[in-house]
């Protein structure tokens, strides 16, 4: 069961309505320099005045009362201006959103069309979108831009974070600052990063119907279908914030979004409707909305829940369903109860999509769970193959207020993408991809679990029910084409262990310092990481995500 929680967002009024309401306090917002709050869509009271505004997308077709983008223009990349740079981050870090390299990866990577084919084909994977947090929220360098100024530094957005040292601890992998439309250019880039690592579509995550996370809905789906007409976009609204009591609005919103080609349909053309937390409405209630589609929009739906109670629910909405999901648990722990709940779904004729998840740890609700460096990953991605999962949910793509991405980030680059890359082969082609070079994946935390924060941050997090225990480790995980030594070094401790062929996962203690990671065969090295952030007894501010890097990418 999930704890997931969401600001509040207005709705319930007609749609139009909506949409020039959210018309008019952008424009007000960007002309008065109000700062935009990306979780609510609304101003920020609070903000500092110089933050993020809100300009109106400039993409094909994204007039916010025009119903959706029409007839996007071909890709195009425009031209970076100038580099950026992070706090924290002195070697300038920047997602330059070019294809991955030559040797990133353990394993070659099939090309797209032979995971979209025969029976990988039918295994889909998806990635949660979390419109709150685009690459960038005001194409400003990033040493100065929204996310380090007012996200990550405790005193942002005139201190109203304060409370947990700052809304967020990591960030998008920085981009440089670009000409023409960058908000639209940046959706095509990070379509562009998710289909290079197999994934077949986002899960949209609507937190309203009018607004800047709106309007950033509908520019997703054109970026999408301008990078790649089979890239899709499954429609989830969200039942925590969209607050209408009315389906008809919810049924005039999907069938907005659903006049792009993008929207995820099912070959016989049924349109994927796939909310969260499904049960916050009745069974009735979804089905007037399943109705109006098909009445006054001709849209057929293939209705798939996602609860957070799945066993308390799936039974009521079983006739109305095409499949379920849920949000699942986010330690490596106690994950074999997804085995009988793809069980209970098979046994309903119902399709299952499975939850994998890397993380969680949210500062500003006082919560987190022990990940295990990347056990929780590993684990989530097992249950999805070893149980028979027909699609997969990557949750999420870019809540860093969850501290869940996969996205590439300040503080993970793209290890966890990567990673994701390799089991998500086996997922769709049902055989285990043959490792062809020496790679590690290296993950520890920059900080002990039991650290008290020295700063002003009064609210720290908790392990939450059910988790496992926290614990203070380094962890390496070596793809090997033979057995080799891993030689490492994590603060002024040195040692090395033999690593087998195929994949290993060695834990070391944590200690103060910095880690890296090599491998030696036959007195040579072959592959080599290091974790360049540095782990101390005292700290400002919590902060207990896992950081990672890989030896398959440049740092």
């Amino acid at each position: 069961m999930s704890h997931r929680r969401r600001p509040a967002v207005r709705g319930g009024r007609p749609l139009l309505a909506l949409l020039l309401s959210g018309f008019l306090l952008v424009g007000v917002c960007a002309a008065t320099g109000i700062a935009w709050d990306p979780l609510s869509g609304t101003p920020a009271q609070n903000a500092t005045a110089q933050g993020a505004a809100a300009p109106q997308p400039t993409g094909p077709g994204s007039d916010p009362g025009a119903g959706g983008p029409t007839d996007p223009q071909p890709e195009q990349s425009p031209a970076p201006t100038k580099g950026a740079a992070a706090k924290g981050n002195p070697e300038g870090a920047v997602d330059s959103g070019a294809a991955r390299p030559a040797g990133a990866l353990p394993f070659d990577m099939p090309q797209p069309a032979a995971l979209r084919s025969g029976e990988a084909g039918r295994k889909l994977v998806f990635a949660h979108y979390f419109t709150p947090y685009p690459l960038s929220l005001d194409n400003a360098d990033a040493d100065r831009d929204y996310y380090t100024r007012n996200y990550l530094d405790p005193d942002g957005e005139s201190g109203k974070h304060g409370r947990y040292g700052g809304l967020l601890r990591d960030r998008p992998l920085p981009v440089t600052p670009k000409s023409g439309d960058w908000e639209y250019a940046n959706l095509q880039q990070e379509v562009r990063t998710a289909r290079a690592a197999g994934i077949d579509g986002f899960t949209l995550d609507l937190l309203s119907l009018s607004g800047k996370n709106w309007d950033r809905s509908n520019l997703l789906m054109a970026a999408a279908r301008s990078v790649d007409p089979a890239f899709k976009i499954m429609l989830m609204p969200d039942m925590t914030s969209l607050k209408t009591d009315d389906p008809r609005v919810l049924a005039e919103a999907l069938a907005t979004l659903a006049d792009a080609s993008a929207a995820h349909r099912l070959p016989d053309g049924r349109l994927v409707v796939s909310p969260f937390k499904a049960e916050a409405k009745n069974v009735a209630w979804w089905t007037e909305v399943i109705r109006i589609l098909k009445a006054d929009h001709g849209i057929r739906t293939a209705f798939v829940p996602l609860f957070l109670d799945f066993g308390a629910h799936s039974g009521d909405f079983a006739p109305i369903s095409h499949g379920f999901s849920e949000w699942g648990s986010r330690s490596y722990v106690g994950q074999e109860s997804s085995t009988r709940d793809v069980q209970r779904a098979h046994g309903m004729g119902k399709i299952w999509m499975q939850p994998v998840s890397v993380q969680d740890a949210r500062p500003n609700q006082g919560i987190y769970d022990e990940a295990g460096n990347t056990a929780t990953l590993r684990a989530t991605w097992t249950r999805a193959i070893e149980d028979g999962a027909d699609w997969v949910q990557l949750t999420t793509w870019n809540d860093y207020s969850e501290g869940s991405q996969f996205a590439p980030s300040l503080h993970n680059g793209h290890a966890y993408l990567d990673l994701t890359s390799y089991y998500l082969t086996r997922f769709k082609t049902g055989g285990w991809p043959k490792i062809v070079r020496d790679t590690l994946y290296l993950t520890a935390r920059t900080q002990f679990a039991a650290a008290d924060p020295t700063g002003d941050q009064s609210l720290v997090m908790s392990l939450r029910k059910g988790s496992a225990p926290s614990r203070d480790t380094v962890e390496v995980l070596s793809f090997l084409t033979g057995p080799a030594a891993v030689r490492t070094t994590v603060g002024t401790a040195r040692s090395s262990h033999d690593a087998p062929a195929g994949i290993h996962s060695k834990l070391l203690p944590l200690k103060t310092g910095t880690s890296e990671a090599h491998v030696v065969r036959d007195g040579k090295a072959t592959a080599e990481v290091d974790l360049p952030y540095r782990v101390d007894h005292t700290v400002d501010v919590q902060d207990l995500q896992y950081y990672a890097a890989t030896s398959g990418r440049e740092p």
